[in-house]
């Protein structure tokens, strides 16, 4: 009994003690009034060192977060922010002070009497235009002969994941034809162009919503070419501490994501990699590389005719052949499931098809491309176990695929590596189709009939058709590449 009533005076002394914290009912927990802005103020003062630097306090007379737009494309977070203004002029400085009810914002104008270039004489200035002796300023252009100048990925990911543009991948479209010319000596910019800027859907959307409403698809590379004339001329403002520039009036790097502001991944001499986060495509962002546009120069790849071979004898292959989407039994060193008849080699390539539409291998050289004229002839030994299922019908990648069994067959392809995901478009594939099963056959692809390209690097080497899910296991042997 004195048990019970111990616990009942517990529980109503803890329900007391609850009851008297209630959130709803203390002054420590309530929101606070929101913030007007005759209670705020922020003082203006000239640095000692230079006038045109100019120092900010927060002097408000109650508490919160300071956010300041310094008036000149940066920003800052703090009770104090300093800015540097090279150029004479004057400028809106704006602070918006944020507390537990609310926020306010109070703005003043700031008068930069005179310039003072030098506070542009820094390595990111200098680099981006050439320095203040510089008078006709550093012209920028996409680097086109390059992988990897323009792509797309998560607006908060440090690459392109989701897609980058092989060298060349938008030839035809206006991108290329975009200049920008960088002046140290009155922070201007001069963006020239061929009459259009490029887009995608998206994109095009939101320069019909600015009045650019003349959008061309491009057949050669997709997406839009929009007609859009630069203005003159632009400023620009490069913020050293943030590694952001920002292109005055609305312009922007020849491809149109709805704003104007770039983060800056690298600025040297030789190389501008920026990246912005769009304002038309939620969640995306994009990836520009340029470079000076005298130094934006067709490299040239030279044409070597080099015999390639491997009999996969040893553990360590002379070519390293790049599994795609392959089963996880795929080895280059498997012992050989019937050596006997053309092949009595002790050691095999073990190809396993996985249930992906385009498992395949993959050899590219590097530093050169094929000299086709001389050597063209790929040859190889191959072996079509009849214990895979040729019978059953697979899923496929799409009603464009006429395949959806199994196949005796194997193909080999020519592709251009520097065209990357749209390597197929060029391609030249030879396929050696309804092959005789359990023996091991001599099988010769002949690519003499296209001696003349000049752009091929890379070898496909695929089993069992693509564009199905029909898993299947092969063999091959004694791969050359050779007159």
């Amino acid at each position: 009994m004195k048990n019970i009533i111990k616990y009942s005076l517990w529980a109503i002394v803890t329900v007391f003690a609850l009851t008297s914290c209630d959130p709803q009912e203390s002054t420590d927990y309530a929101l606070g009034e929101t913030p007007t802005e005759n209670q705020l103020s922020f003082t203006a003062t000239p640095s000692t060192s230079n006038s045109n630097i100019i120092d900010f306090a927060n002097t408000s007379e109650i508490n919160g977060v300071a956010v300041w737009n310094l008036g000149n494309g940066s920003n800052a977070k703090g009770e104090a922010a300093s800015s540097k203004y090279p150029m004479a002029g004057t400028y809106t400085v704006t602070m918006t002070l944020y507390t537990s009810g609310g926020s306010a914002t109070i703005s003043k104008a700031i008068t930069i009497a005179k310039n003072d270039f030098s506070l542009l004489n820094t390595p990111m200035y200098n680099a981006l235009t050439g320095g203040a002796s510089n008078l006709q300023g550093k012209t920028w252009v996409f680097d086109q002969y390059n992988d990897g100048h323009f792509g797309v990925g998560p607006a908060g990911g440090d690459s392109p994941s989701w897609w980058s543009c092989p060298a060349g991948g938008k030839d035809g479209s206006s991108l290329y034809t975009q200049e920008f010319t960088f002046t140290q000596v009155g922070v201007k910019m001069t963006w020239k162009n061929n009459g259009s800027v490029y887009t995608n859907a998206n994109g095009a959307a939101g320069l019909k919503a600015l009045g650019y409403g003349n959008a061309v698809l491009n057949p050669t590379v997709g997406d839009y070419d929009v007609v859009y004339q630069p203005k003159a001329s632009y400023t620009f403002n490069l913020n050293e501490a943030d590694k952001t520039i920002t292109l005055s009036d609305g312009a922007f790097f020849g491809h149109y994501a709805g704003t104007s502001t770039y983060k800056i991944i690298t600025l040297t001499d030789d190389v501008m990699y920026i990246k912005c986060v769009s304002t038309v495509e939620s969640g995306n962002g994009w990836w520009y590389r340029l470079v000076p546009k005298e130094k934006n120069v067709k490299p040239v790849v030279p044409l070597k005719a080099i015999a390639l071979n491997d009999n996969f004898e040893s553990a360590t292959n002379t070519l390293a052949f790049v599994p795609q989407d392959m089963g996880t039994h795929t080895s280059a060193n498997y012992s050989n499931p019937s050596p006997m008849g053309l092949n009595t080699s002790s050691k095999v390539y073990l190809y396993e098809k996985s249930s992906a539409f385009y498992s395949n291998l993959s050899y590219t050289v590097s530093g050169y491309k094929f000299d086709l004229s001389k050597v063209n002839k790929v040859r190889m030994k191959v072996f079509i176990p009849s214990y895979n299922n040729y019978d059953d019908t697979f899923a496929t990648a799409g009603d464009w695929v006429t395949i959806n069994q199994l196949q005796s067959q194997v193909a080999v392809k020519l592709q251009n590596n520097g065209l990357g995901g749209n390597a197929y478009t060029t391609q030249t594939e030879i396929v050696k189709a309804n092959l005789a099963k359990d023996k091991w056959l001599s099988l010769e692809f002949d690519f003499s009939t296209v001696k003349d390209r000049t752009d091929y690097d890379k070898i496909v080497i695929q089993f069992g058709a693509e564009g199905h899910a029909a898993p299947g296991i092969f063999f091959f042997d004694d791969f050359s590449f050779s007159e």
